[in-house]
């Protein structure tokens, strides 16, 4: 599981963009193999475009691309048949913020309005009295065979006190919504970072949890980090 753009899972800054930032969470499928070297290589892939991304069109071409990146090195070894992995996060740019998904990892973004899942999931609806399913219905790679994916990509405007969780599935399948916002309500920057691992750990969190956090406004700082381990 690999997380880019805030290595440390918080990321702060006032100062003005010349060029798109880009923070994801990569998340490698369980129950397949080599999980977390699909993971890795659109984590890596994702930063090398990360400064071009400053556009919609040039996310989905950038996803598109990873899908492409996953199959041609699955199909280079034969261990690593049907490896895949979730994606999700944003690109900041100057006057908005890109937001974009494949799978179950997710997207919110939280301000004085509460929190609000901004990203898409990919999987099917949930049956009465299920609270989240493992099944996901988009990856990138993940089938014996090439499978195309289409992306979800929006534009947000960015304001003064913009803040963006992007997380796996290990703190948003255990961590209710509304505890989420309460924590970012109560807690910024590494504290809150800590408080919703902390959460996911309570609940009993038997997935990888992987957080990020982005906060546009403030000082400086880039601090914490929620991954304990992959």
């Amino acid at each position: 599981m690999e997380r880019l753009g805030a290595p440390t899972g918080v990321a702060r800054s006032t100062s003005a963009l010349v060029s798109s930032v880009v923070v994801a969470v990569a998340d490698g499928l369980g129950g397949h193999p080599a999980g977390e070297y699909a993971s890795s290589l659109v984590a890596l892939q994702l930063a090398r475009v990360g400064p071009e991304l400053s556009d919609e069109a040039r996310v989905r071409a950038a996803l598109m691309a990873c899908n492409e990146t996953v199959y041609r090195e699955a199909a280079a070894d034969p261990s690593r048949t049907m490896m895949g992995t979730t994606v999700a996060g944003v690109c900041v740019t100057a006057d908005s913020v890109l937001v974009f998904n494949v799978g179950d990892s997710r997207v919110y973004r939280a301000g004085p309005g509460g929190l609000s899942l901004v990203g898409i999931d990919d999987s099917p609806p949930l049956a009465p009295g299920e609270t989240h399913t493992v099944i996901v219905t988009q990856t990138l790679g993940g089938h014996p065979e090439r499978t195309e994916v289409h992306p979800h990509v929006r534009t947000l405007p960015l304001g003064p006190e913009s803040r963006f969780l992007v997380c796996s599935d290990g703190l948003s399948d255990v961590v209710p919504d509304a505890d989420i916002a309460a924590i970012l309500l109560d807690h910024f920057g590494g504290k809150a970072v800590f408080q919703l691992w902390r959460a996911a750990i309570d609940r009993g969190g038997p997935d990888n949890i992987t957080v990020a956090l982005v906060e546009i406004g403030g000082e400086t700082e880039t601090t914490g980090n929620a991954e304990p381990g992959t």
